[in-house]
Parts: C-alpha cells; sequence; structure tokens
C-alpha cells in the first residue's frame, strides 16, 4: 500500500525509536527524583526541551510537553484567556482552524461568557490582515491562526498576522502541527507568543506535544497538581515520548532541505493526473502559498471517497466527513466557497520524506484508472 497520508499521522522514524526504548527499560526514574535513578531522565527532557526550541525558533521560551496538539491548543487559548486581565476578554480565530481550536472557543463562549470573532477566509483558504485589524478590540486578548490548514496545505500570512496582534497588545497563538519539519520555522522572527507542537505529524509517537510559551506570558494551567512542566501542566512527564518528540524535532531540522524533492514530486503527481483526465482536476489550494508536501485536488464526475475505494493501494484521505453513510462536505472547502460536487470530489494526497518516484508513478496510474471507472 502506497501511503500518500502524511497530513494525517506520520511512520515513526527508526531513529526516535531507537531513542524512547531506554527510557522505556533500565532509565524509568521519575525526573523529579533527586537521587541517581532521578538524573537521566531529567537530562533527557532537558535536552528534548532545547531540541523542540531549537526547531521552532524558541530559544529563551519555555517548552511545555503535552499529551497532544490538541492539548496545546486548549492550554494555549483557555489558559491565555482565563489568565487575562479583561472583565469580558475577545477572542478571535478564524473558520478553518482545527477542532481543536474552535471547540475550546466554542467552551468559552459558552462557559466563560467570552465574546469570540470567527474570520472569514478567501478563495485560497486564507485570512486577510486587514480583516483581523479591523476585528481587534481594546478587550482582544488572543488571536489564534493555524500555520498551515491540514487539508489544503494553505500558508497563512503569519508574519503579517501576529504584527496586528502585536500593534494591539494581544497575545498570538499559532498551532504550526503541519509547518513544522517541511518549511523553516521562527516563533521569535514571526512575533509569535504561543506556538502548538505536535509529534505525529513529525515521526515521532502519537500521544505527544508540545506548546512554546513566549517568556512573560501568563497562563492558567489546565491540570493542577506538583508543579511539573514549569508549573503549568502537572503529573509526572513521560519522559521517553517527551525525548522521541526531541529527536523527531532535530530529525525534522536536518531533513528541511528535502522539502525541494518533495514538492517536485507532489508537482509531477498533479501535472500528470492532468494530462491524464484532461480539464477534470481541479487544485483546491494556493497554487503557490503552501506546503511543499500536499496536493488537495477535485476530480470532476467523481466522489472522493469512491475514487479511493477504487483505487486499493493508495491511501490517502478525502475532503469530506461521513455521517450514517450520508457525505457532508469539508467544512474548510465550503468556507472557501467550493460548491459541494467539487468539495464532495475532493482527495488529499499528503506526501512524505520517504515518497519515491515509484510510489508516485503507481499513485497516477491509480487514480487514473479509478477517475475513468468512476466519470468516464
Amino acid at each position: 500500500m502506497i501511503y500518500l497520508d502524511h497530513n494525517a499521522t506520520t511512520p515513526i522514524d527508526p531513529e526516535v525509536t531507537a531513542a524512547i526504548l531506554p527510557y522505556l527499560g533500565r532509565a524509568f526514574g521519575n525526573p523529579s527524583s533527586d537521587h541517581q535513578y532521578g538524573t537521566k531522565p531529567r537530562a533527557a527532557l532537558d535536552q528534548a526541551r532545547r531540541e523542540v526550541a531549537a526547531l521552532i525558533g524558541g530559544i529563551d521560551g519555555q517548552i511545555v510537553f503535552t499529551g497532544s496538539g490538541s492539548e496545546a491548543d486548549n492550554l494555549a487559548i483557555r489558559g491565555a484567556v482565563l489568565a487575562a486581565k479583561a472583565e469580558r476578554p475577545h477572542v478571535i480565530t478564524q473558520v478553518t482552524e482545527h477542532p481543536a481550536v474552535l471547540q475550546t472557543c466554542r467552551a468559552l463562549e459558552r462557559w466563560h461568557g467570552v465574546d469570540v470573532t470567527y474570520l472569514p477566509v478567501d478563495s485560497s483558504g486564507l485570512v486577510d490582515p486587514g480583516d483581523l485589524d479591523a476585528a481587534m478590540t481594546t478587550r482582544t486578548a488572543l488571536v489564534s491562526i493555524m500555520a498551515a490548514n491540514n487539508e489544503t496545505g494553505a500558508l497563512q500570512p503569519i508574519a503579517d498576522l501576529a504584527g496586528v496582534a502585536r500593534d494591539h497588545d494581544a497575545l498570538f497563538h499559532c498551532d504550526a502541527a503541519q509547518f513544522l519539519g517541511k518549511l523553516p520555522f521562527d516563533a521569535d522572527a514571526l512575533g509569535i507568543d504561543l506556538v502548538t507542537v505536535v509529534g505525529h505529524k513529525m515521526y515521532a509517537p502519537k500521544g505527544v506535544g508540545a506548546l512554546y510559551v513566549r517568556p512573560g506570558v501568563p497562563l492558567e494551567p489546565l491540570v493542577y497538581g506538583g508543579g511539573q512542566e514549569h508549573g503549568l501542566r502537572a503529573g509526572t512527564e513521560n519522559v521517553a515520548l517527551a525525548v522521541g518528540l526531541g529527536v523527531a524535532a532535530r530529525l525534522a531540522s536536518e531533513h528541511l532541505g528535502d522539502a525541494e524533492r518533495v514538492q517536485g514530486l507532489r508537482d509531477n503527481l498533479h501535472d500528470r493526473l492532468a494530462v491524464a483526465l484532461p480539464g477534470r482536476v481541479q487544485l483546491n489550494s494556493p497554487s503557490g502559498v503552501r506546503l511543499p508536501n500536499t496536493l488537495n485536488i477535485s476530480i470532476d464526475r467523481t466522489v472522493g471517497s469512491e475514487l479511493l475505494r477504487n483505487a486499493p493501494d493508495i491511501a490517502a484521505s478525502t475532503g469530506s466527513a461521513c455521517h450514517s453513510g450520508d457525505p457532508e462536505p469539508s467544512p474548510v472547502l465550503s468556507a472557501m466557497g467550493i460548491d459541494r460536487p467539487r468539495a464532495l470530489a475532493a482527495i488529499r494526497l499528503s506526501l512524505g520524506r520517504r515518497t519515491t518516484v515509484e510510489e508516485v508513478d503507481v499513485a497516477v496510474d491509480q487514480l487514473t484508472a479509478a477517475a475513468l471507472i468512476g466519470g468516464g
């Protein structure tokens, strides 16, 4: 089976696996222990923090290990809002954010009386910094905009958006789950206060993430207890997974040069499908400002889920969600103004650092054959 679903999750790098194993065996100690058994795990956690910080350019800030990217998003948004001084804090996000951001915002509206503005996106899935500037108020405590969309790969103008937030004295949170490891990222240069990192999107295990917190940014903890993770996430740390995330971050930095090769494979896949199915292939992403590994297309006269069923050797995703057998268009594509038939035809092909030319060849052949079966 050819794996073209790296935006959903990535395989664990063998070097990451090897780094984890000692902390599942002999190096089992609690990193908070003062005796010898805590020394190695504590040093390993410190090293992992440095490796994650180096990947995101947040050397002077705090790296807080979490159980997932969703938890990191919750800590950033809920933590910043509950620590805000405004009597009725205001949060700004946008309509194509990850559910971890959107659902956290909706919970803050329901239970804490927080005002939330959901900015629209244009036909490329991008937020206009002018719209953000117009939405800012004196009560705006936080702006949360993702770096790259998981479905379309669209890259938001993060530096401009963070600049608007800074001009209005608001914090800026960025979920960089899909971006990190694919393109260079520098939280300090971009002016970002809070960054979400996700392990399983960059060849680390599932069940581990991190939140970067710029120095001086106040947060209310999600989990109270013994004061671990700078007092922001109580509970004895999972040293093995944190070590895995750190090694994955180091490897991601070393593999940033792979982006050009992966983009070449992606564009070859797109071009050959367009030639094989003339006039039927529509790109559902910006042609330029998107992740180098991500291809979201609709093939006319097909339904994405049926197309992939007819290409049995391709592991990829559709642009729709299925509820009790009734497919619904992706909210991301709908927010971009893409009509229902085209949205239901969408498939997302996301390549990885080990994707080969031969795999692209097979993908072109199988998807073309499946499209001809489905659409004539």
